[in-house]
């Protein structure tokens, strides 16, 4: 197998990554225009609330897949094959007893699903029906992707992400074209199972390929101690899964509950946009994980910060533009592809940019704990979060319905993990003073609200076809922000390091292309 060094790994991952998703996300945006022009809104609440209710069963993966992972960057850098085909064949197992259980866990909910619904839906189809196609799709799935992982911490995410959107972009054109043919739901949710049966089985027999030692039957048991220590990880992993979904899967079910399918409904095709924008982002620090769990196993803890200041920047440069986007750019965006009557008020929109800013913030400092292996650190104080989105969702959202809920979402993220996992990674991983970490931050969100302030003042004036409404503003979002970042820090350490490292990739591109 043919070596790359950790940046050329990274291209790589986030080439296939972006590339692949943009792909993907337009071909999704048209299914989604398709969607809500053939189906009434109803439908997109049914797969807002049924994602979200599998989410929450997915409970039963308790963190194993982050713990694998982490448990893989060292023997994977030692090239200890006979560890790493250990490790897979217990994570093998391990799934396979997960998938069977939340498939189980699923059918056991099935005669509930009208109290959770309540005021039955306006759809001709079997809820029971659409329930079992969701929860087949996810439940399978376990049964295969234990491999995907192996390739993941082995810096070559780029096979994952190419074969995915492949079959994902396959698969959103069928989709459409079955749609504008027949107007029919549950078709639709049978090609959407058979695309992720055919990524699945692909997905497995390339990382077999790659890794043929994984299989065979001379692989040895994982020794006690390692596998007591990727358990002991596993425990810590459980309760940031658990307060992930109190906090990131609740939201449909409360909007549902307190407003109705219809809203929830108009709420994913915002929730579509910033997901989209989120997944985007993802594919280039997704792209970047390994090699940085592999820059944590080797370097000093000097180097270690000075690459992590490096892409904090660039995930603040990244977060911020793409914040400004939800908030101005966000209801032109979903009056063009869905229609005027699929919009909502102003105040969402910028509700949905501040959770998107909050939550994203930490995204780097979230890799860099998480791959060197700080599970166990602020395990409670994630609960406390969780159940505070709870709580301050339920109050709220009864008060003030939909922004009560989206707003008890970013106060509960902004009250704990915002500052908690900064203050554990700059504690125990750098040594140092979590103030460097405040100061960088209060910089950063100062630029964001006076890009901010520009660009409602510049945009205030803007009308017109919505379609030219859109351009303009997305192009004037962007150059605001994007000049405030660069007259505020082009003279910075980060900066230049950013550029250094952008000059080290084009270089070694153009040499391996002479």
């Amino acid at each position: 197998m043919s070596k790359h060094s950790r940046t050329e790994y990274s291209y790589l991952n986030i080439l296939a990554g972006v590339g692949g998703y943009s792909v993907s996300i337009i071909l999704s945006l048209f299914n989604r225009m398709v969607f809500t022009r053939t189906l009434p809104a109803d439908y997109l609440g049914i797969n807002g609330l049924f994602t979200n209710i599998l989410s929450m069963l997915s409970l039963a993966e308790l963190g194993i897949g982050g713990a694998i992972v982490y448990a893989l960057y060292k023997p994977l850098a030692e090239d200890d094959h006979e560890k790493v085909a250990s490790i897979v064949k217990l994570f093998g197992k391990a799934y396979a007893v997960i998938g069977t259980v939340i498939f189980a866990a699923g059918l056991c909910l099935m005669p509930f699903l009208t109290l959770i619904v309540g005021e039955h839906p306006e759809i001709p189809e079997n809820l029971y029906l659409i329930f079992g196609l969701f929860l087949f799709n996810t439940a399978s799935s376990y049964f295969f992707t234990y491999r995907s992982t192996l390739l993941t911490a082995a810096q070559q995410n780029y096979y994952n992400t190419g074969i995915n959107y492949l079959i994902l972009s396959i698969q959103e054109v069928i989709q459409a074209t079955y749609l504008l043919l027949t107007h029919e739901y549950i078709g639709y949710l049978i090609i959407q199972v058979i695309g992720g049966l055919a990524y699945n089985i692909i997905i497995s027999k390339v990382a077999v390929k790659k890794h043929p030692y994984i299989v065979g039957k001379a692989i040895k048991p994982l020794p006690k101690e390692d596998s007591q220590k990727i358990f002991k990880d596993v425990r810590d992993l459980t309760i940031y899964k658990i307060s992930g979904l109190l906090v990131n899967s609740t939201d449909n079910i409360l909007i549902t509950y307190f407003k109705g399918l219809a809203l929830t409904g108009l709420t994913s095709n915002y929730t579509l946009l910033v997901t989209a924008l989120n997944s985007l982002i993802g594919q280039v620090f997704g792209g970047i994980t390994a090699s940085v769990g592999n820059h944590n196993a080797t370097e000093t803890v000097e180097k270690k910060h000075e690459t992590f200041l490096m892409l904090d920047f660039l995930n603040f440069w990244i977060f911020g533009w793409a914040a400004l986007g939800i908030c101005f750019c966000s209801t032109d965006l979903v009056a063009l592809f869905f229609g005027s009557n699929y919009t909502l008020p102003a105040v969402i929109p910028l509700i949905m940019a501040i959770n998107f800013y909050i939550s994203g913030t930490t995204n780097v400092v979230g890799i860099y704990k998480h791959t060197m292996g700080m599970f166990k650190y602020g395990r409670f104080i994630q609960i406390g979060t969780g159940i505070l989105n709870i709580i301050l969702s339920i109050i709220m959202g009864n008060i003030w319905g939909l922004s009560g809920i989206l707003i008890a979402t970013a106060i509960s993220r902004a009250l704990t993990h915002m500052w908690y996992t900064p203050y554990v990674v700059y504690k125990y991983a750098f040594q140092k003073s979590l103030l460097i970490y405040i100061k960088k931050h209060g910089m950063y969100l100062g630029s964001l609200l006076l890009a901010g302030l520009v660009c409602e003042m510049v945009l205030s004036n803007v009308s017109g076809p919505v379609i030219v409404s859109a351009i303009v503003r997305i192009l004037l979002c962007s150059v605001v922000f994007n000049a405030m970042v660069l007259a505020l820090f082009s003279r910075t350490q980060e900066f230049n390091r950013f550029k250094q490292c952008g000059s080290f990739l084009f270089r070694k591109i153009l040499k391996r292309k002479s």
